[in-house]
């Protein structure tokens, strides 16, 4: 071989190296890999983190999934489990967390109630996930076409829900930009109904819970808001 050829073989072989190096990258564990294990959790940032859970929306939003044994995974989470981050997110059966974010077995946790409300429970649940197990980021994750937003706007009263959607109230009276009729009707200020109520739900984890607000002001966990459109497939982050 000569040297330019050798020169060319070379250049070739270390692009496809990058390559698949970048790939691999674009997930928490390859597959093959088995499960996230603590190590590998505890070597990454909370903004590395959050990068992984961007890159797996752009994934389920264009239609490139990364390759996924699933079994292969719950045999290698089945005695113990490093999930990378946690999603506070709604009960809507449009917005699976696990698959809008292409996220394996074992990878994060998932908290679900309607509106995506923050309550004593639900931080609880978030500080197990991050002081205890090691989370490195928290996301409350709103939708657009929210029906317990719509619920609030319209003010449904119906059994338990009706406190539930008292815990919505705050938002609707926080949103105070034109966004035409406010109405549940009007997609665009559910929308913004919506955004409004992840960022005073943002408020609510910071106050409500002493140990999370340690946790980040420390930098071992980043907290951040995200609202789902339901229509386009996208997250748009937001602090």
């Amino acid at each position: 071989m000569s040297m330019t050829n050798r020169r060319c073989f070379l250049t070739s072989a270390a692009a496809t190296c990058l390559v698949g190096r970048t790939a691999l990258a674009a997930q928490f564990v390859a597959k093959g890999g088995g499960a996230l294990t603590k190590t590998h959790r505890d070597q990454l940032t909370p903004a590395q983190v959050i990068a992984e859970l961007k890159k797996g929306n752009e994934r389920f939003r264009t239609g490139k999934p990364a390759a996924r044994d699933y079994l292969e995974e719950q045999h290698a989470d089945a005695t113990a489990q490093a999930p990378a981050a946690v999603i506070l997110g709604c009960i809507d059966s449009r917005v699976p967390a696990e698959i809008v974010f292409d996220a394996g077995i074992g990878e994060i946790f998932v908290a679900r109630i309607a509106g995506n409300v923050v309550d004593e429970d639900v931080l609880g649940s978030l500080e197990y996930a991050c002081e205890e197990a090691g989370a490195k980021a928290i996301v409350v994750l709103g939708h657009t076409d929210c029906g317990a937003v719509k619920g609030a706007i319209e003010d449904l009263k119906l059994g338990s829900l009706t406190g539930l959607l008292a815990k919505l109230k705050p938002a609707i009276a926080a949103t105070t930009d034109a966004h035409g009729v406010r109405s549940d009707k009007n997609g665009a200020y559910v929308a913004a109904v919506s955004r409004a109520n992840v960022t005073l739900g943002l408020e609510s984890v910071r106050k409500g819970s002493p140990v999370l607000e340690e946790l980040e002001h420390r930098k071992t966990i980043a907290i951040v808001g995200a609202l789902y459109d339901v229509s386009t497939a996208t997250v748009d982050f937001f602090a």
